[in-house]
């Protein structure tokens, strides 16, 4: 690693995660332009490993992926997190866990959710969804705290802003899902919880079908509803973090709150429209995020 920080590589490999992440992730890539130059690196990083993990199984190759290979994943995590990285992206975030007290336990927690993927495409309750959105999406507000910070005047447990963390990267994934729906059908995946489904008296052929009726509608709005929710709890804990996260976190969390926003504009046509925010609205956003986190400060 000193090796690399010498050569000056390290700063390339940091900006490769930013690239990747500028390509990818739009939205979150907008966010992290606010942080310090430090935190919005490491944040890139973590998030570069987030999308390799969720490509094993998401990806071209997925077809080829097997538990075992998930094993040798989960191995040269533990290589990276013990300074030995076995390439460039790596490398950046074994040099973001040497500088910050980040945890392995939450990485370890979304490669379990990626060994999930691997069999399961249904979920018959929203515990067991809640599961896996802790698996896929809630592991990074655990990994993304201690790179944020929390203020030293905060009165709040640690534990009630990591479980505010957890609560934003729920509702993170909650949206995906029901951005989503239509694209995940048709890889034969379900991740909405069949017995609310049932209750709304829809089937999963009524989601193949991708036909947006009244009964979808209503479904529909109680999803949003509880997505909502989290993202409500989660902006409990952005007062709580270190004065100069609080601008990105809150923006990046209005941002991806407006994705909600997008499929009730679609009228709740999830099955061929795909929710977005435009980029002018994104950044009308930002002004009203930074007022917010300043009186919070």
């Amino acid at each position: 690693m000193e090796g690399l920080r010498g050569w000056g590589l390290l700063g390339d490999a940091y900006d490769r995660c930013g690239e990747v992440c500028a390509e990818y992730a739009k939205t979150f890539y907008l966010g992290t332009q606010l942080m310090t130059p430090e935190r919005r690196e490491a944040v890139w990083a973590i998030y570069v490993w987030c999308r390799r993990t969720d490509e094993l199984v998401d990806g071209p190759n997925a077809s080829y992926i097997t538990p075992t290979a998930l094993d040798r994943w989960e191995k040269r995590l533990e290589d990276l997190f013990e300074g030995r990285p076995y390439d460039m992206y790596d490398a950046a975030l074994s040099d973001t866990v040497s500088k910050f007290p980040v945890d392995i336990q939450p990485f370890k927690d979304m490669i379990e959710g990626m060994r999930l993927d691997l069999w399961k495409s249904r979920y018959r309750t929203f515990d067991e969804l809640y599961l896996y959105c802790y698996y896929v999406a809630g592991t990074v507000g655990l990994m993304t705290v201690p790179v944020m910070g929390i203020a030293p005047d905060s009165k709040a447990s640690t534990e009630s802003v990591y479980n505010a963390a957890l609560a934003l990267g729920i509702a993170n994934q909650l949206t995906n899902i029901l951005r989503d729906v239509g694209e995940d059908a048709r890889r034969g995946r379900i991740y909405l919880p069949l017995d609310e489904l049932a209750q709304a008296g829809l089937t999963e052929d009524d989601i193949f079908r991708g036909k947006v009726t009244d009964k979808w509608r209503r479904f529909m709005k109680g999803q949003i509803q509880r997505a909502r929710l989290f993202f409500d709890e989660a902006e409990k804990g952005v007062a709580h973090l270190d004065s100069a996260s609080r601008w990105p976190v809150l923006a990046s969390l209005w941002l991806y709150r407006q994705i909600l926003d997008a499929i009730e504009a679609n009228d709740y046509n999830n099955f061929t429209k795909r929710a977005y925010v435009a980029k002018a609205k994104k950044l009308l956003s930002l002004p009203a995020a930074y007022a917010r986190a300043a009186v919070g400060s």
